[in-house]
């Protein structure tokens, strides 16, 4: 069943679109084993409607989801999860430990969203957050594996984009669901067959030395997929993890260089950010206008730039 919200593949996968900002920005993945059910994150409260409706297609009964595993718990991977909760009586959250109690009593996290984006944008945005009993959350320490009816789903630590990150390897499909670790990848941008990924360093959180390891951890697994909630599956992952590293390398650049120059740091910044993806793209073949590119990637490149500010203050806070 492939529709405007659903895209199946193989070994029981499917993504559903979170309807998040617009179509296809962020997915909810549906993963069935014998009528077992596991989602990867839940996009937010909005999302999961569309969650119930795709479980009814594929006739599955909400008491049938085992597992909600939130890669992290940044609002656009975890903002449902309280939803998901309510609906699935039999689900248990999985998440990393260093996120459990924000999911537990999730006040500090809407207080940091309402900061960002006010009361009113937030609730436009995100609805409402739910506070989850601590008897539901699984904490996933490094190499858990969780059982989905006897198909193993093994749990890393990955930390780079988050410190509150996990990545999921599935034997069987020889994929790893990875959040935003492995970067965003839009489908608007693939070109003959071929995607386009970029990393984002979304505040607070973002390392770089860490982001280059957990990269080169998934990779040793020789992964056929990864499955990004920002856009679902990519293939080439080789390729795809050398060009990772190169832009990682040049994020770090384009920030220690905004941060000599004596202009404005932010707008310095957000110009270089267009100017290297623009200018990547154009080496991916993408033909589209730059002004639909520049639509397309506006919060991306504001968030992205948000953290690499960030990263720079923490980075001089500790060399002082």
């Amino acid at each position: 069943m492939t529709s405007s919200l659903v895209t199946d593949y193989d070994h029981g996968i499917c993504a559903i679109d979170a309807q998040f900002h617009r179509p296809k920005r962020a997915a909810i993945h549906l993963i069935v084993e014998n009528d077992s059910v596991a989602l990867v994150d839940t996009g937010t409260a909005f999302s999961i409607p569309g969650v119930i409706q795709t479980l009814k297609q594929k006739n599955l009964a909400l008491e049938n989801v085992a597992y909600v595993l939130l890669t992290h718990i940044h609002l656009d991977h975890a903002g449902g999860a309280g939803e998901c909760m309510r609906y699935f009586p039999n689900a248990k959250l999985v998440v990393h430990p260093r996120g459990a109690r924000h999911i537990a009593e999730p006040s500090r996290l809407v207080a940091g969203a309402i900061a960002v984006y006010g009361e009113t944008e937030f609730k436009r945005v995100y609805g409402e957050i739910h506070p989850i009993a601590k008897e539901r959350i699984i904490e996933a320490p490094d190499e858990c594996t969780i059982d989905l009816n006897g198909r193993p789903l093994l749990l890393l630590d990955t930390p780079g984009h988050a410190r509150h990150h996990y990545c999921i390897y599935d034997k069987k499909s020889q994929s790893f669901f990875t959040g935003d670790t492995f970067g965003v990848s839009y489908r608007d941008f693939d070109v003959a067959g071929m995607e386009f990924v970029f990393p984002t360093t979304t505040p607070v959180q973002f390392d770089p030395v860490a982001a280059h390891a957990s990269l080169d951890r998934l990779m040793s697994y020789q992964p056929r997929f990864a499955f990004l909630t920002h856009y679902s599956r990519i293939g080439h992952l080789p390729q795809h993890a050398a060009h990772m590293h190169q832009l990682i390398d040049a994020y770090v650049d384009m920030a220690k260089n905004a941060n000599k120059n004596g202009t404005d740091r932010q707008s310095q910044l957000v110009s270089a950010m267009k100017e290297l993806l623009l200018q990547q793209l154009s080496v991916h073949g993408c033909k589209l206008p730059q002004e639909t590119i520049l639509k397309i990637l506006n919060s991306d490149i504001k968030l992205n730039v948000q953290g690499l500010e960030f990263w720079l203050d923490q980075s001089s806070n500790k060399s002082g």
